[in-house]
């Protein structure tokens, strides 16, 4: 059953309606689409301090700033909860448009109830799988959906048109399980007419029409400063059993677009923790494959990112990115002159590959620099736990590059 617009007519000309944002692939913290080239994410005071005093040469390497936005809870006539993002002075520099929402983007935001273990219903909006297939095509061209081996510890996170528990293999749920989560976190602590601050960031994935996308959890330590003593033990042993310790890199999430079936293979979290350095040189390698043959034509513009980021990295001093995480990100629509020639490169091969992958860092909730509003500890020279990370990255791909 279709529930009507959360938006009164009065609203719906300024206020906007947040979606899911179907690529996001890590993390834990539900990112919501706002537009099409940009996403949001509850404010975190310390984040907007690094994006507020970003040095220069790193701006290259993160998402752009766009500036905050009020949201709060709203309740149909139904009883179902959605987002509404409230625009303000802070977001006019962003440029976002003042288009009334349209009738198809409320149309994909179909709710129904959702029964928890104890039969009792809850109102909290859950996407059926026609209807983020349909949002995967407004986000995708062309008739394609995503398949997934993840290996979740929750309960089904949809139903078919039926109500019936829909295949899990279909594609991947991490974006509206971070959504649902964060839904019931925020239903049963405040009421509707609580604002909440979100920060506007630039939609990185964006200008891609197959965005493969890897999640890597960067550093050999992932707490705050202001992490607690069991949050902190918890953490430590999370790296110690993980790639993290011995790699300085674990895998946080993956979506890589397979050209034979016309999905997307997908990787979570759990997988990516249980990885040795092997597996994880192998899940790097799929991450690579299209389904038909090796993307030989990305390694040589990811590596050569990956060092500028590591040059630039080198020179923060007392910069601490812990919990941070890096993107990277590739184009899985090939062009035909990749895929005749996808064992050479040539120049106009290495310049179209330039344009089409790129390498982002993320998720700076945790991160602390001298000047910090919120810094807790002061620290001396680079983060040299990321760099190791990053080495090692690098060193993996230039084996791949040269067939070992």
């Amino acid at each position: 059953m279709v529930g009507q617009s959360p938006l009164e007519p009065s609203e719906s000309r300024t206020a906007v309606l947040l979606e899911p944002f179907v690529h996001q692939v890590g993390g834990h913290m539900s990112m919501m689409k706002y537009d099409e080239h940009t996403v949001c994410k509850p404010l975190v005071l310390q984040e907007l301090s690094f994006y507020e005093s970003l040095p220069l040469a790193m701006r290259q390497f993160t998402p752009q700033y766009k500036g905050v936005v009020s949201v709060h809870l709203k309740k149909d006539s139904l009883g179902n909860l959605t987002l509404i993002a409230s625009p303000s002075l802070q977001t006019e520099s962003c440029g976002r448009r003042d288009n009334p929402i349209g009738d198809s983007s409320v149309t994909i935001w179909h709710k129904c109830k959702w029964a928890t273990s104890n039969g009792s219903e809850r109102p909290l909006v859950k996407w059926s799988h026609t209807q983020l297939t349909k949002t995967f095509k407004d986000s995708c061209p062309g008739k394609m959906l995503l398949r997934t081996d993840l290996q979740y510890h929750t309960d089904s996170l949809l139903e078919d048109a039926n109500g019936n528990e829909a295949e899990r293999n279909s594609y991947n749920p991490w974006g509206l399980h971070c959504h649902r989560q964060h839904l019931n976190r925020m239903s049963s602590k405040h009421n509707e007419n609580k604002l909440h601050q979100f920060l506007l960031l630039e939609n990185v994935v964006s200008k891609y029409n197959y965005p493969c996308i890897l999640d890597l959890k960067m550093g050999t330590r992932q707490h705050g400063d202001d992490a607690s003593e069991e949050k902190k033990a918890r953490h430590i042993k999370k790296c110690e059993q993980s790639t993290s310790a011995s790699l300085g890199v674990r895998i946080c999430g993956m979506q890589v677009y397979q050209a034979d079936t016309g999905h997307f293979l997908c990787k979570d979290k759990y997988y990516g923790r249980k990885l040795s350095p092997e597996g994880f040189k192998q899940t790097l390698r799929q991450f690579l494959c299209n389904g038909n043959h090796l993307r030989t034509d990305l390694l040589e513009p990811i590596i050569l990112r990956l060092k500028a980021l590591l040059s630039v990295i080198r020179k923060q001093s007392s910069y601490r990115f812990y919990s941070s995480s890096l993107l990277i990100i590739y184009e899985g629509q090939e062009h035909k002159e990749n895929m005749d020639n996808h064992l050479h490169f040539c120049k106009s091969n290495c310049l179209t590959s330039h344009t089409r992958v790129d390498v982002r860092m993320i998720d700076f909730a945790h991160t602390t620099f001298k000047g910090s509003k919120c810094n807790h500890t002061m620290y001396d020279g680079p983060d040299h736990g990321y760099i190791f990370g990053l080495e090692n990255l690098i060193k993996i791909l230039q084996n791949i590059s040269e067939g070992k």
